[in-house]
């Protein structure tokens, strides 16, 4: 590995900072102004390409600068702190590209690396209009065209794509498409098409799709009318288009965490200012109880959710098999916590004035901004489907133990080197489970065992042993549940949201055991009184005092926002 992940993030937060000024593509009126007429932001989206953001959407291999998905997450993150249209627009090439990527093909790999470099922007057109989440229903069809002797052949693409990120300003795009009328898991292939490609009428682009939140991003369709593709243009093999997109979706997930990590980051930001500012009766809202349990908790919440997205980014490389569980719980939880951060802080400081006192509106853009990450790459409820196919694996992986040792060191060790990604390792199940997870009895004992020698405290002891007890019982609760396909009963749902907060829940714990000698364990108390609040588990009332910990640490740094990066690696973000 040759990327320090700190530089390229602090390099772009910087940029960042001068480009807010006033009058520069990412000042806060600029950014209104665009939102409110729900005009694509094009002078933001080309600083970003002058400072080189898309070759970080690249892989080493190929040509770019991509050899963490941490970085790519993080630099994602560093954006959408700013502007979440902008990271949402930006970063679709990011998540259009992988399935490139993951087919393999070293020779068109390398071409479409090339491309992106060069400035292309890139979709990936998975939906229709009639259909949304259902691949298996797709009508878009690519039909195979032998040569006549004049020709060489290729695939005909007939229907319309729908609800698509970057489909207009694309110059190319990965399109699933039907290849047996049968259908069915082998029945469907994946395309890049390059628009510049193809004939005259061979495409028409849909109206622009008015949107509640990223107003101004490129969210449209397009119809495709017998186009003709070279051969080429295909992605792997025919029928491997579902099993290449549903791996892609394993690692593209990481930048929809980070979307909402820095979301997070910005409504955490703007409350801190206003609770320092504003005043209720005469006390400072930063002095009110209530206000400040609220921002406390609030604050658990983000770092509980970076936690889980700080490893499974790692995981991406060090446990790269078990992505099909990784990706979908940290795809549900991220996302989910960020809009409950939001809503919590609307809740407690909207009374207040929180939106009014905010001339360009950045909270209320915000708050309908971030509801759209949660539908990328898969809604949480298609997420949590994924995961209840995979509890009765789950449940006896815990239950005998079995995890992948050398990865988990490597996924929860931020100073570890990562080994280079592997796409041949993803897999469409987990054959280990959940290593994050199965290791939670171990990491349990160690922190007693901590406590025991006076290197932890007695109640973190009994935080972390109440997380196990939790989970324990969760484990027994998943590998009761029955089904047949198609109908997966609603406690299920419940349950998955459970796993998700025991799975965020162990990767602060192991985050925290990595680097005992050198992180404060208040944090780490935090997010288990906040994991175990939201599983309804009993918690004392002295240990929610972690909660104001927090908040001096949020209203002691104007501007800046608790990150668990910063506490792990001693660097700034």
């Amino acid at each position: 590995m040759t990327t320090t992940p700190a530089a390229p993030v602090a390099e772009l937060s910087r940029l960042l900072g001068e480009l807010t000024a006033p009058g520069e593509s990412f000042s806060g009126e600029r950014l209104a102004a665009l939102d409110e007429r729900e005009a694509f932001p094009a002078d933001a989206c080309r600083a970003l390409d002058a400072f080189g953001l898309p070759r970080y959407y690249v892989p080493a291999e190929h040509g770019g600068s991509l050899d963490d998905f941490g970085v790519v997450t993080r630099l994602l993150r560093a954006v959408s702190r700013v502007d979440l249209t902008v990271a949402a627009a930006h970063g679709k090439t990011y998540l259009g590209a992988v399935s490139t990527w993951i087919a393999g093909d070293p020779r068109r790999a390398a071409r479409l690396g090339r491309r992106i470099r060069e400035g292309a922007v890139v979709s990936c057109a998975l939906t229709e209009r009639h259909h949304g989440s259902d691949l298996l229903a797709g009508e878009v069809t690519a039909e195979r065209v032998d040569g006549d002797g004049d020709g060489d052949g290729g695939w005909r693409l007939t229907g319309e794509k729908w609800l698509i990120n970057n489909i207009t300003r694309a110059d190319l795009v990965t399109v699933l498409a039907r290849t047996d009328p049968e259908g069915g898991p082998r029945g469907f292939s994946l395309f890049l098409v390059d628009k510049e490609r193809l004939a005259p009428g061979a495409l028409s682009p849909l109206p622009k799709v008015p949107t509640y939140g990223i107003r101004g991003a490129d969210i449209s369709g397009l119809a495709f009318h017998g186009a003709m593709l070279p051969d080429d243009a295909l992605i792997g093999a025919p029928g491997q288009g579902l099993e290449i997109i549903l791996k892609a979706l394993h690692v593209t997930r990481t930048g929809c965490m980070g979307m909402s990590l820095g979301a997070g980051d910005h409504a955490l930001d703007l409350a801190a200012r206003f609770a320092a500012e504003a005043a209720d009766r005469g006390t400072p809202l930063a002095k009110v109880p209530h206000v400040r349990r609220e921002l406390g908790e609030a604050v658990a919440g983000l770092l509980l959710a970076e936690a889980a997205g700080v490893v499974a980014a790692r995981s991406v490389h060090a446990l790269t098999g078990e992505m099909s569980v990784v990706s979908a719980v940290a795809k549900a939880f991220v996302p989910a916590q960020v809009d409950d951060l939001v809503a919590r802080l609307l809740h407690t400081l909207g009374p207040y004035g929180l939106t009014e006192a905010d001339p360009h509106g950045h909270f209320a853009k915000l708050e309908r901004d971030h509801r759209i990450i949660g539908i990328f790459d898969g809604s949480s409820l298609v997420n949590r489907n994924a995961l209840i196919d995979q509890f009765p694996r789950l449940a006896r992986a815990y239950r005998k133990g079995r995890l992948d040792e050398t990865g988990l060191a490597e996924a929860t060790d931020v100073h570890a080197p990562l080994r280079p990604f592997r796409p041949e390792a993803l897999s469409l199940l987990s054959a280990t489970g959940a290593s994050v997870v199965s290791a939670l009895p171990a990491a349990v004992d160690r922190v007693r065992d901590l406590a025991a020698s006076g290197s932890a405290t007695g109640r973190l002891a009994a935080l972390a042993e109440g997380v196990r007890r939790a989970t324990d019982g969760l484990h027994e609760r998943m590998a009761a549940v029955r089904y047949s396909p198609r109908a997966v009963p609603g406690h299920a749902f419940g349950l998955a949201e459970q796993y998700e907060l025991c799975f965020a829940a162990a990767t602060a714990v192991h985050l925290w055991l990595r680097r005992p000698d050198r992180v404060d364990e208040t944090w780490l108390r935090a997010c288990l009184v906040k994991a175990l609040t939201d599983l309804g588990e009993p918690v004392e009332a002295a240990d929610r005092d972690a909660f104001d910990s927090l908040t001096d640490v949020l209203l002691s740094a104007p501007g800046t926002v608790p990150s668990l990066l910063d506490s792990l690696e001693g660097t700034a973000r």
